[in-house]
């Protein structure tokens, strides 16, 4: 199989790219113009994509843009929107264009998608919420519109927190957790719907062997936790004490809106979709997920 893939330095793109080529698939990378090596297709995701330039691939996963983890300056908002919704938008018309189109489109999304839900159990089919974030993401699913329309089996994947030891959210945590300064963040009540690197990956590879899969897919384990129980998991898997508390309004005062809508909200996620097709989880809890990742407990091979 022929698989072109963009975002391919990520964290995502990283531990997807080896597991597609121990398949035996041929893995093309779409790359920035200043960063393409032989054998590699450059673009701007700003500009206009020509159809040549993606025709003969039997898939297309697209996975690039701008980092959302910073303080939210104007120029940044700019630059998280325009980064993934006019690169997919360029992509799909390429790809609806082409004379041989891939029969399958996989384009990242994210729960950011939900907004702030507080315990509200939230699916595949649930509206989307208010804020950035919801916007930027209802704005990003509706540019795959084109490769939809020409019939390419399209799946807009709404990724939860992913957990690697190599990068995210986990790698920035570590840090302070191992030095005993781990912390919840305000009152610590905000749902974390998070997913084992392992799990996201085998996801992914999942919907793209499915067939019956289309339209928005959950990629998040089944069991969300707390932000307060998430802290003290982690403490317990590296026997850490966390008993710091980071106050809202500090939180507020050193990330603005980003931690508004990202440190102090939540979304209680359920993986409905991939469930019903059958994907079996290797991580379900958290500490599992921890302890594999840290290196406590052989990887599971089920799943």
């Amino acid at each position: 199989m022929r698989i072109l893939i963009s975002g391919a330095s990520g964290l995502i793109g990283s531990a997807l790219i080896p597991a597609l080529e121990a398949r035996g698939s041929a893995v093309t990378r779409l790359v920035r113009a200043s960063e393409s090596r032989h054998g590699e297709i450059a673009w701007d995701p700003a500009q206009r994509l020509h159809p040549e330039l993606v025709s003969g691939f039997h898939a297309v996963i697209h996975l690039a843009g701008e980092p959302v983890a910073a303080r939210w300056t104007e120029a940044k908002k700019k630059r998280i929107c325009d980064s993934r919704v006019f690169g997919t938008a360029h992509l799909c018309e390429a790809v609806a264009r082409t004379a041989q189109p891939p029969n399958v489109l996989i384009s990242a999304s994210a729960i950011g998608y939900y907004g702030n839900r507080g315990d509200e159990i939230v699916r595949e089919d649930s509206r989307s919420g208010a804020g950035f974030l919801p916007e930027v993401c209802r704005e990003w699913e509706a540019a795959t519109k084109p490769a939809a329309d020409a019939g390419i089996r399209t799946i807009q994947i709404r990724i939860g927190i992913v957990l690697a030891a190599q990068g995210g959210a986990l790698k920035k945590m570590l840090p302070p957790f191992r030095m005993g300064l781990g912390a919840q963040i305000g009152n610590g009540c905000q749902w974390m719907s998070w997913i084992h690197v392992r799990d996201l990956v085998d996801a992914i590879l999942h919907v793209l062997d499915s067939d019956s899969v289309e339209g928005p897919v959950n990629l998040v384990a089944p069991e969300p936790v707390r932000n307060s129980e998430f802290t003290r998991t982690l403490a317990k898997v590296l026997s850490r004490p966390a008993i710091l508390r980071i106050p809202g309004f500090a939180a507020r005062l050193i990330f603005g809106e980003m931690a508004d809508e990202v440190l102090l909200a939540g979304q209680r996620v359920e993986p409905a979709k991939l469930l019903a097709s059958g994907y079996q989880f290797r991580y379900r809890d958290l500490r599992s997920a921890l302890e594999n990742i840290l290196c406590k407990i052989p990887v599971n091979p089920g799943g």
